[in-house]
């Protein structure tokens, strides 16, 4: 008898007189199950339910993403064993889900576009650093590259969020759930232009600008729609060809740490995504630049 098979049969039963299921699909939830609590118990060592978190369960997400699975097989497995642990909680064997914010991966979704680090260098150089706007302009486009910021989290920025001296951003992202992300000096260069001879002239009316770091050539708060005009204007003046959104920006920062070398947990952490499943995409991306790298270079490929 497998780890847990009793509270296996138990969820099968109340699938089957419940919910109706056929005798495939029951077969189907089953297999993943047992693979799922073998993993657990035999590979992990968790005693009993309510010793499995959240991070447990992703660490054997990652072995389900490393066999190269399809989609469906793993929406059914995260469907299988998010249904488990909430029958789980239903019949008080474990306090609470820790399955509930694994999200079921999109079917048919595309890699995110990225720049090459000779596209982002010709982004970021694009703005006029000579005036006002171009300051401004240059001063968002490092930090964005730099952080990863989402489009939301970057025009919401307030000024007390830079800590300057220490090169470090306070993210107030999804959920107003706070992290800290280090700035690169590049992006700090840009921002202390920005700050020093940009903005003070900018801030025209101290009430309408508020506490925001960016603000518009009116003084008020910058808008994701003026966002998107500048990330669209820069890559048109790059001569960039690719489509490019404020998102690119954050995909190149995902995409470039991991090329670099930089662990997986460490860029969920910075970007801010609750589930480590959110941030795999980039494997996806690194894997393909990885591919690529070796039919070019190596003598046999």
């Amino acid at each position: 008898m497998s780890y847990l098979d009793d509270e296996r049969q138990q969820y099968l039963n109340f699938l089957k007189l419940e919910k109706g299921l056929s005798q495939n699909s029951l077969d189907s939830y089953g297999r993943d199950l047992r693979r799922y609590l073998d993993f657990i118990g035999r590979d992990i060592g968790i005693p009993d339910m309510a010793g499995i978190t959240l991070e447990h369960i992703e660490m054997f997400l990652k072995e389900l993403l490393a066999m190269n699975l399809s989609v469906s097989s793993i929406s059914r497995n995260i469907s299988s064993i998010r249904g488990f642990h909430q029958f789980a909680v239903m019949e008080r064997s474990c306090p609470a889900n820790p399955a509930e914010l694994i999200e079921l991966p999109r079917k048919g979704r595309k890699l995110p576009e990225v720049l090459d680090q000779q596209e982002v260098v010709a982004l970021l150089e694009a703005p006029d650093r000579s005036d006002l706007l171009g300051k401004r302009d240059a001063a968002v486009l490092e930090l964005m590259y730099a952080t990863g910021l989402r489009a939301s989290e970057t025009v919401e920025l307030e000024n007390d969020q830079l800590i300057t001296e220490l090169q470090l951003l306070r993210i107030i992202g999804k959920g107003n759930k706070e992290r800290l992300v280090p700035v690169g000096g590049m992006a700090i260069k840009a921002l202390a232009d920005y700050l020093k001879n940009a903005r003070p002239f900018l801030r025209k009316n101290v009430a309408e600008a508020k506490n925001r770091l960016f603000l518009s050539y009116r003084g008020k708060p910058l808008t994701r729609m003026s966002l998107w005009h500048i990330v669209t204007g820069a890559a048109r003046e790059a001569g960039l060809q690719k489509q490019i959104h404020p998102h690119t920006l954050r995909h190149s920062f995902a995409t470039h740490l991991l090329e670099g070398g930089a662990d997986l947990r460490a860029v969920q952490e910075m970007l801010g995504h609750v589930s480590i499943l959110t941030t795999e995409i980039y494997t996806h991306i690194d894997r393909s630049f990885l591919e690529e790298v070796h039919k070019s270079f190596h003598p046999r490929a």
